[in-house]
């Protein structure tokens, strides 16, 4: 078959690598010049199986009523005459009971840990470098409240298979050295080993690469214009190059892997995609003093950052802020997270030269991606994925390209679109 991939991030390009897996012809359309040019730019680096438990959990509501209006709060619902955000507000809201927590969690650990092993083989295969690490991921408390609410939901991941092992504050400095400034603030941590932490804009373009040279072909600098129905399916897609070309695009499946932008396109399909833009920031600095600067990837509770090293770069990413598809750097948030990493690592990182950078998550209700077939004959959904993009990329890309090629897919998942 022809399969066009409309998407060109972590999604699209790791579809279109297992499409072509599987024996078919691949185009890859995106509006950006280059692979990987927007939400999977600079986001924060964790392969983080660990890092399942949703935004949507019973201890949510009261977090966010007490962040509301704050400027550098980690989570910023900031409310608009925009009945999509109320709608996606009340189906959140819902998804915060503990049965449907726990459900979450279940479904978020066996995706993350089939796409983190499927990462692991594709590296293997292809030789990939990305500046990965392999050192685990630590993810610490500075409140003796979160800190005993931790352990719950990482119980129930030991159960399913993710060995997220809480541990002492003394031991997660003897784990990274560098927390040591910030030993006297840590009720203590967690801590899973099989977790991993890389650079994956570098990623993203080197299997691009590979995929060219292979024979997918990627049509880049062409906007998607519409996608247009006849018949119960989907007949063609309508682009305009760089140069403000018009052309038709037909193929016998499609992929929708846009990301954030993916339910304004289905909308005009009748398909109504429960997926809001969260905007995170990130903030890269070169490495100032190895000896305060981390090597272990990081999970910060309080503040919801996680802190990556890239080689010789730190790479610090989180928040989000509900508000919309607006793009502006908010200069508040982007001073926390300076402000942040210097409390805890000191002088690890040249801040004078810090660059600032931010990208709308395609974030659901319950944290779950939508991976599968719409309601339109050839239109196939691989979206949604939130903050977990990078996480689930490798894993959603295989699953999707099984499923459009009539097998069925390899993992126990809830692999379902609206």
């Amino acid at each position: 078959m022809h399969v066009i991939v409309l998407g060109a991030g972590l999604l699209g390009v790791t579809s279109a690598y297992f499409l072509r897996q599987q024996g078919h012809e691949v185009t890859v359309v995106d509006r950006q010049a280059s692979a990987a040019a927007e939400t999977s730019f600079a986001n924060g680096g964790q392969i983080s199986v660990s890092h399942a438990e949703p935004w949507a959990n019973p201890g949510a509501p009261l977090k966010l009523l007490k962040w509301l209006g704050k400027e550098d709060a980690p989570l910023l619902f900031r409310l608009r005459a925009d009945m999509r955000q109320w709608l996606w507000g009340l189906q959140f809201l819902r998804e915060c009971t503990p049965a449907r927590t726990r459900h979450n969690i279940a479904q978020i650990v066996r995706l993350g840990t089939y796409s983190r092993d499927t990462l692991q083989q594709l590296r293997r295969d292809l030789g990939l470098a990305y500046d990965q690490r392999t050192q685990g991921i630590l993810h610490f408390y500075t409140s003796q409240k979160e800190f005993d609410a931790a352990e719950a939901p990482a119980a129930q991941m030991r159960e399913l298979g993710c060995d997220r092992r809480v541990i002492s504050a003394d031991e997660a400095v003897r784990l990274e050295p560098a927390l040591r400034h910030a030993r006297q603030q840590l009720a203590g941590a967690t801590y899973t080993a099989e977790d991993e932490s890389g650079d994956a804009n570098q990623f993203v373009r080197e299997l691009a690469r590979r995929c060219e040279a292979d024979g997918v072909v990627f049509r880049m600098s062409h906007t998607v214009t519409a996608l247009r129905e006849a018949g119960g399916e989907i007949d063609h897609v309508e682009v305009t190059d760089g140069e403000g070309r018009f052309q038709q695009l037909r193929g016998d499946a499609y992929v929708m892997a846009m990301g954030s932008l993916s339910p304004q396109y289905a909308k005009t399909l009748g398909i109504r995609l429960p997926i809001y833009p969260a905007k995170g920031y990130s903030v890269t600095m070169p490495v100032k003093d190895e000896r305060m600067a981390h090597q272990v990837s990081l999970t910060d509770d309080e503040f919801k950052l996680v802190f990556s090293r890239l080689g010789d770069r730190l790479r610090i990413a989180g928040t989000a802020e509900l508000n919309g598809y607006d793009r502006d750097l908010n200069r508040v948030r982007c001073e926390a997270i300076v402000k942040r990493v210097e409390q805890l690592f000191p002088g690890a990182g040249d801040t004078n030269k810090a660059q600032f950078w931010t990208g709308l998550r395609p974030a659901t209700p319950s944290n779950l991606p939508i991976i599968g077939p719409s309601k339109l004959r050839k239109l196939f959904l691989n979206t949604g994925h939130g903050t977990l993009g990078w996480t689930h990329a490798c894993g959603s890309g295989k699953s999707i390209a099984r499923i459009v090629s009539g097998l069925k897919p390899e993992l126990d998942f809830a692999f379902t679109a609206p």
